[in-house]
């Protein structure tokens, strides 16, 4: 059997499909299965694909930016032009040689090419949306794909055909969810008894956020263990700004990572009381499935803001604080985070509604639900 896996390319894009393809394995052990990605060059992917046995196919890639400056325009001139146009053709050149059973794309405008190709050769196309607002990659590939999977429930879920969606939630590694926290607490050396804060920007980080939290760090070191993952590109930076300003004898409460690989993450949160994050689904449904109290800073630049209605969604069911970026002042937060911490009935109420909300069994039904289809 062989299945082809698309996608734009990001850590929200890349987790997701190997959550399914670890899942497609479990089902069929025994079972001779080649899996393959077709996909623009990502660093990210080439990276984890190889370690899950899914071998990359390199594509060229366009995109159509909807805002306008002059630089933009010429862009988008090239990317429909030529970009496009060679994906597609690379696309069909390898889907007509793999003749994959079926394709599931993550979405994406990386994922255009292979989708419609792979709907020009009458290859079965499974789709995943994971955002409240429906990406308008993903708007237009819809109509080739059987089953659109969505991630929020779909009389939320806006722009996609409610005939074909189907309520699932976000894929996610089972394997980081089995965390011990007395293990974790050794592995990552988490000594005191104060109650731990896990800071996430997301797979590439996000360094407002950092810089909000170095503005308090003294005062957070003081109440909590801090586990802070800064992204890679800005961690000399935050190691180098809280080496000044950490208070003499609080430097075992700070601990730095500028990525967390799946052990590291694993154990972040099993330890962790509460969570701070971006609000990308992958994220929400992560933090949801080890029900945890969290608050969502959406970045207002995500595209059609989806970050926003994520959270606010996820919101709703009470097992998340939403603080827009605006407003989210160093004090302001630090107060807000202090009183939540104290109220532990309210906490114990949003790790519950977090529980319910979840679905870490997505990446599972997914997989069987499709390979159902192909029997």
């Amino acid at each position: 059997m062989k299945i082809l896996f698309t996608a734009g390319g990001t850590g929200g894009h890349i987790y997701p499909i190997i959550a399914v393809a670890r899942e497609i394995r479990k089902i069929h052990p025994d079972k001779d299965l080649n899996l393959y990605y077709i996909g623009p060059k990502d660093k990210f992917g080439q990276d984890l694909f190889p370690k899950e046995g899914i071998k990359i196919k390199k594509i060229v890639a366009g995109k159509i930016r909807r805002y306008w400056d002059i630089k933009s325009f010429f862009q988008n001139i090239i990317d429909v032009v030529f970009k496009i146009p060679v994906g597609i053709i690379q696309s069909f050149w390898y889907i007509f040689i793999l003749a994959p059973d079926f394709v599931f794309s993550k979405g994406g405008y990386g994922a255009l090419p292979a989708v419609f190709s792979g709907w020009i050769l009458r290859v079965p196309i499974f789709l995943h949306e994971s955002d409240v607002v429906a990406g308008k990659a993903n708007r237009f590939l819809s109509r080739f794909a059987l089953e659109v999977f969505v991630s929020f429930p779909v009389k939320k879920t806006e722009f996609l055909a409610k005939e074909k969606m189907i309520s699932i939630g976000n894929p996610i590694r089972s394997e980081i969810l089995n965390g011990n926290k007395e293990e974790a607490r050794k592995k990552l050396s988490l000594k005191s008894l104060k109650p731990v804060l896990l800071v996430m920007g997301g797979s590439q980080g996000a360094q407002r956020i950092n810089d909000k939290i170095l503005e308090i760090l003294p005062q957070l070191l003081r109440s909590f263990e801090v586990i802070h993952q800064t992204g890679t590109k800005n961690f000399k930076q935050v190691q180098s700004e809280s080496k000044v300003i950490i208070p003499k004898g609080l430097e075992s409460s700070y601990h730095l990572f500028p990525s967390l690989n799946e052990e590291e993450i694993k154990n972040a949160y099993a330890a962790c009381d509460i969570a701070v994050s971006r609000a990308g689904s992958g994220s929400i449904f992560e933090i949801a499935a080890i029900g945890r109290p969290c608050f969502l800073i959406p970045l207002p630049e995500s595209a059609q803001n989806h970050q926003l209605r994520n959270a606010y969604t996820y919101a709703e069911t009470g097992a998340a604080v939403v603080i827009e970026e605006i407003n989210f002042t160093p004090h302001f937060f630090l107060e807000r985070l202090k009183h939540l911490i104290s109220q532990r009935e309210t906490i114990k109420k949003m790790s519950q509604q977090a529980k319910s909300f979840s679905r870490p069994k997505a990446g599972k039904i997914i997989a069987e639900y499709i390979m159902d289809y192909l029997k």
